[in-house]
């Protein structure tokens, strides 16, 4: 789609609204110093904030705190990688998920895929003597969408999207919807995790995730389960070496990357956990940050795009250990 097609659209978010409204009422005051002629000046217009300004000025409230219930650390050599779980879109992959973190059967896996511009994958290395899964389930029905009435807190994006009728953020994730069919699904932006399977949708169980390193995959959009997202650690994941193989798995010793350990954050002591907190997608400092994205100013941009794609809307996520 070309994006000189998208018409424009009208804002209804009040703070964007106001801010518009303030700077279409400071232009009016400049007009009669510029009917004046050369003799008259006017002030330089202000210059657009970014995103990182607009989240520096963000208010406490603006923020919500990582439910420790819903959070996973993944331990590897190089560090830890937080995820945090989706319950309202997969509630059985995520239980299953949870009782497999529970038995510690992650711990001593690996990382065994790493394909260039698609996902890295992490579970058992060893296919021929599987660990073996203790009390969680070996298989679990596929939820690749759920209906609109199990999540009320969706904030939609007014951009058009390719791969749904409507697309947005519900509590912290990005998601799309289609009304007419009364569903909605999280979607396979960079950094979201799912549930590997093989061609029947219950043949997934969470022993296998694997989370998106590369451009938005949309394509799978409804045909895998995704539990939930990376909100800190991606980097451990996103440059890991290529595999040679297919697929970008791993067939040379030593490639594959150790799990030391995958638990929940509310099992962790206090003082061990990381202190993470997501920006409010349904706050209007979001939906600042999202325009910001949407149409950048400052001296290095000459175009602005006026349209941003749903993978490339930021959700802001600070460290309150490094404040």
């Amino acid at each position: 789609m070309s994006v000189s097609t998208v018409p424009p659209a009208r804002i209804t978010h009040p703070a964007l609204a106001l801010a518009l409204s303030s700077l279409v009422l400071s232009t009016l005051a400049c007009a009669p110093a510029l009917a004046a002629g050369p003799a008259a000046t006017s002030k330089p217009a202000a210059a657009k904030p970014t995103v990182s300004d607009i989240v520096k000025a963000a208010k406490p409230a603006d923020w919500r705190p990582l439910d420790p219930a819903n959070t996973l650390y993944m331990e590897l050599p190089a560090g830890r990688v937080v995820i945090e779980l989706a319950p309202a879109f997969a509630p059985h992959n995520v239980a299953n998920i949870k009782a497999l973190v529970q038995e510690q059967y992650y711990d001593g896996l690996a990382v065994l895929r790493s394909q260039d511009n698609f996902v890295a994958q992490w579970g058992d290395p060893d296919e021929k003597n599987p660990k073996p899964i203790k009390n969680a389930k070996t298989k679990v029905a596929g939820e690749f969408t759920v209906p609109l009435s199990k999540n009320q807190h969706f904030t939609l994006l007014r951009d058009r999207d390719g791969y749904a009728p409507q697309v947005g953020h519900a509590d912290g994730f990005p998601a799309a919807r289609d009304p007419k069919a009364g569903t909605t699904w999280l979607t396979h932006c960079y950094g979201m995790v799912g549930v590997g399977r093989d061609n029947d949708s219950d043949s997934g169980n969470g022993a296998e995730l694997y989370a998106v390193t590369g451009h938005a995959p949309r394509q799978l959009d409804r045909n895998i389960t995704v539990v939930g997202r990376v909100v800190s650690g991606m980097p451990l994941l996103s440059s890991l070496p290529r595999g040679s193989a297919a697929m970008g798995f791993y067939d040379q010793p030593g490639q594959a990357v150790p799990i030391k350990s995958v638990r929940l954050a509310a099992d962790v002591p206090e003082a061990e956990r990381s202190h993470l907190e997501v920006m409010r997608t349904d706050s209007a400092t979001y939906q600042l940050a999202v325009e910001a994205q949407r149409n950048r100013g400052g001296p290095w941009s000459k175009v602005a795009a006026g349209y941003i794609e749903l993978c490339n809307a930021p959700i802001p996520v600070r460290d309150l250990d490094k404040k």
